[in-house]
């Protein structure tokens, strides 16, 4: 279980396992708009191309995915060398292991919530995803939405995002690892939850709805950190699903 553990979390296999689900998203998102940049995508797809977009058009959103895929690829070939090969058997663990924790989300997320709401909201009805207006949006829609929460919100919010306050705190504040990396996620989570009232398809602000999704964004942290981007995109995007189809 310790090797699982570990090679799960590794990029050979954390970045290959997110790799079908961006490829999904993008490829629904482009059949349902027939086209790039036009079209309703997921918002923390928006944020991170608009820069490359506003600079180049469609050859900025060209870099963009270039900048991307590369990126992977160096990190996916450096572990191949340091570590060894590809096990394809262990993707179906970690299948396995993001639908369980896909499952189990809204239940401990939202008991967190109504814990320290002192029962304010419960939440067993509240969603990460942006519920009130994108209901009104058709159903291979939303799909598409839940899909790209997973890849780019995690890669937005938890990569860069939190990856670059904790950077911050260490070199431009002078504090410490430990400090830097609790403020920079504790920031990161309500930066998250924030986001989701933002936008034609923003939900109205409430403090139930804003907890539940600050504390969903610190358990994101936690599970990137303990088990790697792959498994933490499917959990998010499985999660998104599952209540787009409940």
């Amino acid at each position: 279980m310790t090797g699982y553990w570990r090679a799960s979390r590794a990029p050979r296999h954390s970045l290959l396992f997110a790799l079908p689900l961006l490829l999904l998203y993008e490829l629904l998102a482009f059949t349902l708009s027939h086209d790039a940049i036009l079209g309703v995508r997921n918002g923390a797809d928006v944020l991170l191309k608009s820069l490359f977009v506003g600079l180049g058009g469609r050859q900025g959103l060209i870099a963009f995915g270039l900048l991307l895929l590369g990126t992977g690829a160096v990190l996916l070939v450096r572990d191949l060398r340091r570590s060894g090969a590809i096990q394809p058997g262990i993707f179906l663990l970690m299948l396995a292991e993001s639908v369980v924790y896909a499952l189990l989300f809204g239940l401990v997320v939202g008991a967190l919530t109504g814990l320290l709401l002192g029962g304010l909201g419960s939440a067993p009805e509240m969603r990460l995803v942006a519920g009130q207006v994108q209901a009104t949006l058709s159903r291979p829609t939303q799909l598409m939405i839940s899909l790209g929460a997973g890849i780019y919100e995690e890669l937005l919010f938890r990569v860069l995002l939190v990856g670059a306050l904790a950077w911050s705190g260490r070199h431009l504040l002078g504090w410490g690892a430990r400090g830097s990396g609790v403020a920079a996620t504790v920031l990161g989570a309500a930066v998250f939850s924030a986001f989701h009232y933002v936008g034609p398809y923003g939900d109205p602000v409430d403090l139930p709805s804003f907890t539940f999704r600050a504390l969903a964004g610190l358990v994101f942290s936690a599970m990137y950190l303990l088990r790697g981007f792959g498994i933490t995109a499917w959990t998010h995007a499985l999660y998104d699903v599952f209540l787009t189809l409940g």
